[in-house]
């Protein structure tokens, strides 16, 4: 039933004169792609060096509160880059994408990341001036670091893997992962 109704809402999508457009411009979505990639590395970049900073493996002595008071803003800028041109490529090619086990994933684990995201800022705000000059942060804290590094690292992995079609819907797949990938017969 669910993947029906994402199957048309996407069908929907395609037929629209601007997903076609993208989807067969020259230009035009390979600069979206591009600029969907640095600014995943600009985001994630600067993520890293946060999350290194509190599991205490990189820049020890630097407050760890100004370091992510710092770098806050740049990634900000950068995750909403991100996430626009990731609609858009999205919207470019919605009934190939929303058909792919590795989309469906990827946004399973951007989910996680975003709430990990949501407790970890909470968490380390609240108890800032408590450790905030210390070699490691606090023992939930560098859980959350590290959560927030293994989530990212399948988000990127599962993104790069949708451009392959090992398990698409034209291929003959066991009914578990045509399920998981979203196939629908026709």
């Amino acid at each position: 039933m669910i993947n029906e109704l994402l199957f048309q809402f996407a069908e929907w999508l395609y037929a629209t004169e601007w997903s076609r457009a993208i989807e067969e411009s020259f230009y035009l979505y390979n600069w979206i792609e591009t600029t969907h990639v640095l600014t995943v590395m600009l985001s994630l970049g600067m993520l890293v060096f946060i999350d290194l900073r509190m599991l205490g493996w990189v820049m020890p002595t630097v407050s760890a509160v100004k370091l992510a008071e710092r770098l806050n803003i740049a990634m900000m800028i950068g995750f909403i880059i991100m996430f626009v041109t990731g609609l858009l490529l999205f919207y470019a090619k919605p009934t190939y994408t929303i058909q792919s086990i590795w989309f469906r994933i990827k946004m399973v684990l951007l989910l996680g990341a975003f709430i990990n995201a949501v407790v970890f800022h909470k968490r380390m705000m609240a108890s800032a001036g408590t450790w905030d000059t210390e070699p490691k942060a606090p023992r939930h804290l560098q859980i959350g670091a590290a959560l927030s590094l293994g989530l990212w690292a399948g988000v990127v992995t599962t993104g790069r893997l949708i451009a392959y079609d090992w398990y698409h819907c034209y291929r003959d797949l066991p009914a578990f992962l045509s399920w998981a990938a979203g196939c629908v017969a026709d």
